[in-house]
């Protein structure tokens, strides 16, 4: 079972807050005692980084090299949660619109075929494109969609297969997949209403909308934006090659 990291924190600041008010509201040496004060102390606190994760920034792990280049294992990334509407927790459900994400744009969205867990990846086709993908190519309304060069020394090894790497503390989700020449069939149609179709800048190593379709827009999280964090245990980069850049 997959740990949510923000309905453990609302609990947490649920009680919190309670604790606080009955502080105020009734005496005695239960809701006076030092033990009792000092967590009922951390409410505003608990409250703050609530509500920041949960409209404004949230920020996230990436685990593994779907996304190679442009994120590598180890960058830790802050995600725009406001970008494409105002989302309650828990349920994702739209509160407030806002943008839409348009083409290039690195997304988190919730897996369509499990929405506990949390995908990133980049949007090459909007809603109304023609997507076409022919003996591995990929084409949007007639042209060919160009793959990011990747270097080989690049790649992930040590994950190769259908395995999940799973950061414990915000559940974002990253595959890396072994090649494979029957995966994936040739297709082409047009991308439905509301749908976004996306792909992994690592094509080769990424389970993407070729495998499992478009993102509806009600799963969409945010737009990463930002690297504001390298740790990485093989050094294959340094902190300072990697803290700073933005997500482009």
């Amino acid at each position: 079972m997959i740990m949510d990291f923000t309905l453990l924190l609302i609990i947490i600041t649920l009680i919190s807050g309670v604790l606080l008010f009955l502080s105020k509201v009734f005496t005695g040496e239960l809701f006076s005692s030092q033990i009792y004060l000092f967590f009922s102390s951390f409410f505003p606190i608990l409250l703050f980084v609530l509500v920041f994760r949960s409209f404004i920034i949230e920020p996230y792990r990436i685990p593994s090299g779907s996304m190679i280049p442009t994120l590598v294992i180890g960058d830790f990334i802050l995600v725009k949660k406001y970008e494409y509407g105002v989302r309650l927790p828990i349920s994702n459900y739209k509160i407030i619109d806002n943008n839409k994400p348009t083409y290039g744009d690195v997304i988190v969205f919730q897996y369509p075929q499990d929405k506990r867990i949390n995908y990133i990846k980049r949007v090459i086709a909007l809603p109304g494109d023609y997507v076409e993908y022919l003996n591995k190519t990929i084409y949007v309304n007639g042209k060919k969609y160009i793959q990011n060069n990747i270097a080989q020394d690049l790649l992930s090894t040590a994950d190769l297969g259908d395995n999940v790497i799973m950061n414990e503390n915000n559940n974002l989700i990253n595959y890396n997949i072994l090649k494979n020449e029957n995966r994936g069939q040739d297709f082409s149609y047009t991308v439905p209403n509301k749908m976004y179709f996306v792909l992994g800048d690592n094509r080769d190593n990424s389970n993407d909308s070729r495998y499992w379709g478009p993102v509806p827009e009600e799963n969409l999280i945010g737009q990463a934006f930002f690297i504001w964090m390298y740790w990485n245990t093989d050094n294959s980069y340094s902190m300072l090659e990697r803290i700073g850049l933005s997500i482009e």
